[in-house]
């Protein structure tokens, strides 16, 4: 069985220029609108001189909100993504014409811009998107490992926004013997547990000159070779592995960044911070701000602030509980500060202070802490940063996921640390609002079912 490898960086900047183009006709087509199919010279100029500009912020966004990635998305995503970035490029242009002379052109041209590109660039996308399901298709997927990391996995991929992905079958021993005679019923071998150093090298092997794609877990074994340095010394190449910190320079750059962000973010949000304040005062008794022990970078204690989403006894009794879906000890209008995000607000003030950073694994408490570095060796490793206010983990997981996978996040963002990848991920966590997945916790009767049911009768075991 052998499937097309779907979208290559060919297809892919196909779609970017298509994009660019339909973007550069919804502004023609506003132009057109605006001057009843007449339009004036001078002003046109001015759209032309700005559109280089224009482009390349276009261009941007749009990569930085992950438009270019369909392996994980729906139809609605495209939708809502595309009005976020077309929302943001009118934001844009219309700072660009407050501030330079060369970009000034009415701003009705932008608004009927914004309209026509999001409707344009929707129904483009999602074209495309159909062509990419029928081109690229499902993916039967072999998975590698014991009962209960092949459980994980296949949930995992069941909870998927698509059918990107299709378990097909689980080989829990024997490993290199089910991969051998699956490998031409299958598309993606995925390794979900540590493997014998040896089978795992045959197996690597063997999938690569079958031309098939191999997955593997996110152990701590497969992140420690992320982004490695290649040395040369002699007549070898060694490959140096990083640690799990970023360096004393980008630190410094991230500090600055997140103190010029978090004050320009404070006055700008004041507003809602206010209102806020003023709803949770007249709808429920107790403080406004709820102040909590947290652990940042250096295992250093601090407190964190949040407006109040829960009861003043919400612990009085139970003591210490994580946050799971459904939470019962969330207030009515904690609910909707939840979702949106605005109950976090109040940490820019930690952010400004030095204890947070605008992106960063989420703090946690020192009761948690300690209890699952008892149980995870690694969890002491995403302290080597600054706890932050959005994550990795917060993008791509749930409000409230396991803590093993939202270590995981936190260890690969450490590895991949850079300042692009900040900005991507404070970008796309404005996207997570839209997403109500996103927004859930941890349903913890789906977890204890995933360890005492048995695996599905639709996936083939191979023993």
């Amino acid at each position: 069985m052998k499937k097309s490898s779907g979208f290559n960086n060919t297809k892919k900047l196909f779609i970017v220029i298509t994009d660019v183009v339909l973007f550069h006709l919804s502004f023609v087509l506003s132009f057109l609108v605006r001057y009843d199919w007449n339009i004036p010279q001078f002003n046109y100029i001015a759209y032309e001189s700005a559109r280089p500009f224009i482009f390349l912020a276009f261009i941007f966004l749009n990569i930085m909100f992950g438009n270019y990635v369909m392996y994980n998305k729906q139809r609605t995503d495209f939708v809502y993504l595309t009005i976020i970035v077309q929302f943001f490029m009118s934001i844009l242009i219309m700072a660009m014409t407050f501030f330079g002379r060369l970009f000034t052109f009415p701003r009705t041209i932008i608004l009927i811009s914004f309209i026509i590109s999001s409707v344009l660039l929707t129904i483009w996308r999602l074209i495309v998107f159909q062509l990419y399901l029928k081109v690229d298709g499902t993916k039967n997927v072999l998975v590698i490992g014991d009962e209960i990391s092949c459980k994980r996995a296949i949930f995992n991929i069941n909870q998927a926004k698509n059918n990107r992905h299709k378990v097909t079958a689980v080989a829990l021993d024997n490993y290199f013997e089910n991969v051998q005679s699956s490998i031409n019923h299958v598309d993606i071998i995925y390794i979900a547990k540590h493997i014998d150093e040896k089978v795992r090298t045959e197996i690597y092997e063997l999938v690569i000159r079958n031309n098939k794609q191999l997955f593997l877990s996110t152990s701590f074994e497969n992140l420690v070779l992320i982004n490695p340095n290649i040395m040369n010394i002699e007549d070898e190449s060694i490959i140096e592995i990083n640690e799990f910190k970023i360096s004393p320079e980008e630190d410094l750059i991230k500090r600055i960044i997140d103190f010029l962000i978090s004050l320009a973010m404070i006055i700008v949000t004041s507003p809602i911070m206010i209102i806020t304040s003023i709803i949770i005062k007249l709808t429920s008794k107790g403080p406004i701000l709820y102040k909590q022990v947290r652990i940042t970078k250096n295992q250093r204690e601090f407190n964190i602030l949040k407006f109040r989403t829960m009861s003043t006894t919400a612990e009085r009794d139970s003591g210490p509980v994580l946050a799971s879906a459904n939470d019962t000890r969330v207030t009515m209008v904690g609910k909707y500060l939840r979702s949106l995000r605005i109950d976090e607000l109040p940490q820019l003030f930690n952010v400004l202070k030095g204890d947070m950073s605008l992106v960063g694994p989420r703090p946690e408490r020192p009761f948690f802490v300690e209890q699952f570095v008892n149980e995870n060796k690694y969890y002491d490793l995403r302290h080597n940063i600054r706890a932050g206010i959005t994550g990795f983990a917060q993008v791509y997981g749930k409000y409230a996921s396991d803590f093993n996978s939202k270590l995981n996040f936190d260890l690969l963002y450490i590895q991949k640390y850079s300042l692009l990848f900040d900005v991507k991920i404070m970008l796309q966590t404005i996207k997570i609002l839209f997403d109500k997945v996103s927004s859930q916790g941890v349903d913890e009767e789906e977890l204890v079912n995933l360890k005492t049911e048995p695996l599905p009768d639709d996936i083939k075991i191979l023993k």
